[in-house]
């Protein structure tokens, strides 16, 4: 049948196209539809920009509708097409180039600008937004020739633009005019925990700092402050806020307060003429997250499809943050206010808060950091109004009083009502996504399509992937993996199986044969792939350099501010004078500002520049320590035996021995090995990715371990007598983490995924010990000191050249 009616949407954002998605499901015959979108790009989430900065996704990877969608569904889509002019009387719109489109329906959802603050100097040249693809490939642009950056403001969004800068390689220094970070999403205690974690990764802060003003010449060279005091930087980035995108409702004679006044059902002043999202001020407030305005889009669609909605009355907002590991939640209101009582809970050890605010036996506030796996229960809980009377312990707990703390994931998520919001993004319940799965949906990408669960910011996944295992468990149906990457739907055991059964042998040929979607590939699995293809043809494959990460491809880990740090191979933590004296003597040729000491007990030179990596490396003539790469990184020693009264073993050598008989072997993860001397564990072999304690008559091997973020205590694999069999048992099992391992997967994930049990399967039979070492020696034979291969290489030194030097433009 052929609509009636025509639809006219301006802007193809987040908030518009939601709203479009509803109708068509509602009332798919219901409108012809025409969309206008001023950027040059199909519909994408922009959640997720500051991932793309920081290196977690591609631009293609959030695109949510492609032009294809668009086409499928008979939507006239205009990109690169501002609207210029609405002509209510003729209910007509027409854009900048003169394209005209009648409507009986108009949706507004022109979103907002960032707020440029109004100080001297907010013009020049380096001094940007955030807030769509365009300031993202500004940023980038900027970080291949710039190295400071300043980020004004301290709230969401500008630590998400200061993680994105850092990840390129800049110094990003936040300047905020509040005493503490986040203000409008966390209390005091949950800001210091943040910025303590964000300074352990390199952020520096400006707390209470009013920006006056930005000088330099034609392009900003630094901000200057109320207080005088100044800060050098050559980019800067504004995130103080949004402004909503009003001027064309204003000229066409609608109701504009701060956004584009509307009623219950999104309706503005003019009838038929509607707004969403956040040029839309609804009861007197505009919203900026996602969550809201997707609420208002669900009830604009069902009154433009004839379903009965009771209209929308505002939202309860709540937000998620997750800054490298860092988890932070906020939701209603945490302030602590007259007629309110606040409980909370703070573990330093842990790195965990929590914050429960309530009111009238109501919870209508709470903060969480560390561990915010509680924050959708503890959020349904807020907007339910329901009383928590008697309950208030088992809140702040998270668990009931007599319970076990730490229940199982599977059991949280099975106690979890049927209503429960568990994507807040997309409001989309625990019970909508159960349903999903029981009727077919057999991957997270599948319920993704089906219910929009996780398709937004992504902090949801572990749930959804939660409820999928749990629920698709003991049906018929088959769960089917998810692709490595968005560029496939295949997953890393059927690539391995396809790689080697078709004998395929470069990463070109293995996505053309396995028909990637996008041809190219992209962060994730160009890297994977290579990496796959080196340990299935160790003989046959050669390295493409290209795939690897800019650590890997300069073999030196790039500092914040563009320098590298060099860490030779110094084995078992053991040196020499002579070595030593060499080591002082380039430090000093080449003015490095830093030697220090590392966890693993070698020596890193801090703040070597790019072009003299090469001569360095060539005068140290030593070894790469591959501390950039994933790879065999170092084996920690204690003295053993050597020295220590203690020691039953001679530790040092062992360690030695292994070091130099796994030194440049290329794994799915970096690995960090540790030989202790005797149970006192000096050299911290349990927290190793393997780790070696010496007994009475033997050895201990550990496996799993993990000291980072995440400390997992390795667990016990075997007990062998000889040094010989310490080797062979760990080669073993560097070879079946090589080959079994998803990429960029580190020991104690796998360990912990697969099962210790399985592995002491796996390498039990001597024989299958033996092939497993052979393979890894075999790999071991083809591999060069990568060091020593560039400083021979004419060709190979070109590519640590500076760059050639941009000089500003003058007026």
């Amino acid at each position: 049948m052929k609509p009636t009616k025509k639809l006219v949407l301006i802007g193809n954002g987040m908030a518009g196209m939601r709203t479009v998605e509803h109708v068509l499901k509602l009332a798919p015959d219901a409108y012809e539809i025409t969309v206008f979108g001023a950027e040059p790009h199909p519909n994408y989430n922009r959640i997720m920009l500051s991932s793309v900065l920081a290196g977690g996704a591609d631009l293609k990877d959030i695109v949510i509708n492609h032009p294809s969608w668009y086409a499928e569904n008979w939507i006239k889509l205009h990109l690169s097409e501002e609207i210029v002019k609405i002509n209510n009387d003729k209910r007509r719109v027409i854009s900048a180039s003169g394209i005209e489109a009648d409507y009986d329906v108009l949706i507004l959802a022109t979103g907002s600008s960032p707020f440029m603050l109004p100080i001297p100097g907010a013009r020049k040249e380096g001094v940007i937004g955030f807030r769509d693809i365009n300031d993202c490939e500004r940023m980038m642009k900027a970080s291949r020739h710039y190295h400071k950056a300043a980020v004004i403001g301290g709230g969401l969004l500008g630590l998400e633009a200061a993680r994105g800068l850092l990840h390129l390689g800049m110094e990003a220094s936040v300047v905020h005019i509040h005493p503490y970070l986040m203000e409008r999403q966390l209390d005091e205690p949950a800001s210091r925990m943040l910025q303590r974690e964000l300074e352990a990764q390199g952020m520096k802060f400006l707390l209470q700092k009013q920006t006056a003003g930005i000088y330099g010449q034609r392009r900003a060279e630094g901000l200057e402050f109320a207080d005088g005091s100044s800060l050098a930087a050559d980019l800067i980035v504004m995130a103080v806020g949004i402004r909503p995108n009003v001027d064309l409702a204003k000229a066409a004679g609608l109701k504009v307060e701060r956004g584009i006044v509307v009623d219950d059902h999104m309706e503005t002043s003019v009838p038929g003429v509607y707004a969403v999202g956040e040029c839309a001020q609804h009861r007197g407030i505009t919203y900026g997250l996602v969550a809201p305005l997707y609420e208002q889009g669900s009830v604009l669609a069902k009154r433009l499809a004839g379903v009965e909605t009771p209209g929308y009355t505002g939202s309860v907002t709540s937000t998620k943050l997750k800054v490298s590991g860092v988890d932070v939640f906020s939701a209603g209101f945490f302030a602590d206010t007259p007629g309110t009582r606040s409980l909370r809970i703070q573990d330093e050890l842990d790195g965990t808060y929590r914050k429960i605010v309530l009111q009238d036996d109501k919870l209508v506030g709470a903060v969480l950091f560390g561990d915010t796996s509680d924050g959708a229960s503890l959020f349904a809980k807020i907007k339910s109004g329901e009383s928590v009377a008697g309950k208030e312990k088992e809140l702040l707990l998270g668990y009931a009083p007599g319970q076990a703390a730490n229940a199982s994931p599977a059991s949280r998520l099975a106690a979890m009502a049927g209503d429960e919001i568990v994507c807040g993004c997309n409001g989309v319940t625990k019970e909508t996504i159960v349903n999903a799965v029981k009727n077919g949906c057999t991957s997270v990408g599948e319920i993704k399509a089906c219910t929009k669960a996780s398709g937004s910011c992504g902090g949801c996944k572990p749930l959804v992937e939660g409820l999928l295992q749990l629920y698709a468990e003991g049906s018929s149906l088959e769960p089917v993996k998810e692709g490595i990457c968005g560029c496939t739907s295949l997953g890393r055991d059927e690539i391995i199986a396809s790689i080697k059964a078709m004998g395929l042998k470069s990463v070109k040929e293995v996505m053309n044969v396995l028909e990637w979607r996008e041809p190219e590939g992209c962060t994730k699995c160009r890297p994977a792939l290579n990496y796959y293809l080196g340990m299935l043809w160790p003989s046959d494959y050669t390295d493409e350099k290209e795939s690897r990460f800019a650590n890997e491809r300069y073999h030196a880990n790039i500092q914040k501010d563009g320098t590298y740090s060099v860490v030779p191979r110094i084995y078992g933590g053991v040196t020499s004078p002579a070595d030593l004296k060499r080591i002082a003597a380039v430090a000093e040729k080449y003015d490095v500002p830093m030697v220090k000491f590392t966890g693993g007990q070698r020596i890193d030179l801090l703040g070597v520049k790019k072009e003299d990596l090469p001569k360095v490396w060539e005068e140290l003539n030593m070894p790469s320590g591959y501390a950039y790469g994933k790879a065999l990184r170092t084996v920690k020693t204690c003295v053993g035996s050597t020295f220590c009264r203690f020691g039953t073993q001679d530790s040092i050598g062992m360690g030695v021995r292994l070091e130099k008989a796994f030194e440049r072997l290329n794994t799915p993860g970096k690995v960090k090995l540790a030989v202790s001397g005797c149970p006192r564990n000096c050299a911290e072999s349990t927290i190793k990715d393997l780790g070696v304690i010496a007994i009475d008559g033997g050895w201990e091997i550990y496996v799993g371990g993990n000291g980072g973020v995440k400390v997992r205590v390795a667990e016990l694999l075997c007990m062998v007598k000889t040094e010989d069999e310490v080797v062979e048992w760990t080669a073993a099992f560097l070879q079946y983490y090589r080959e079994q391992a998803g990429w960029n997967e580190r020991t104690a994930h796998w360990v912990e995924r697969v099962g210790l049990e399985s592995i002491k399967g796996a390498l039990e039979n001597h024989e299958e010990r033996t092939a497993l070492v052979e393979r890894l020696e075999q790999t071991l034979s083809r591999s060069t000191d990568p060091w020593k291969e560039i400083v021979q290489d004419a060709e190979l030194r070109k590519n640590f050249e500076p760059l050639p030097k941009v000089e500003p433009i003058m007026k």
